[in-house]
């Protein structure tokens, strides 16, 4: 229905875990997930870092700022999703806005 249970089912939305209010681990991604789906938003992601300057541009202060790498192309895919959504959403082609922000 919309981007966020798509990025769940595609193995890409973070949960928390946590127990009571004793244990606070870090946040995981489910593995019950469509394997093959996650590995094409994979290799889309590491295809946008490369030719999209927006996305570039967030993996490489998100970088500077010392995150995991993994953690940075999780968010990617779940930006290109949204993308994706919207773009299904409105019918209309995508509009890179960043270029006129600049």
């Amino acid at each position: 229905k919309n981007w966020r249970q798509f990025a769940c089912y595609s193995g890409v939305a973070p949960f928390e875990y946590s127990s009571g209010t004793s244990v606070k681990g870090r946040t995981k991604v489910s593995h019950l997930a469509d394997k093959k789906m996650k590995s094409l938003l994979h290799m889309c992601a590491l295809t946008a870092i490369k030719y999209d300057p927006q996305l570039k541009e967030y993996y490489n202060k998100k970088k500077a700022e010392g995150k995991n790498s993994m953690l940075v192309l999780n968010n990617i895919r779940c930006k290109i999703i949204s993308r994706v959504f919207s773009v299904i959403n409105r019918q209309t082609p995508y509009v890179n806005t960043y270029k006129f922000a600049c």
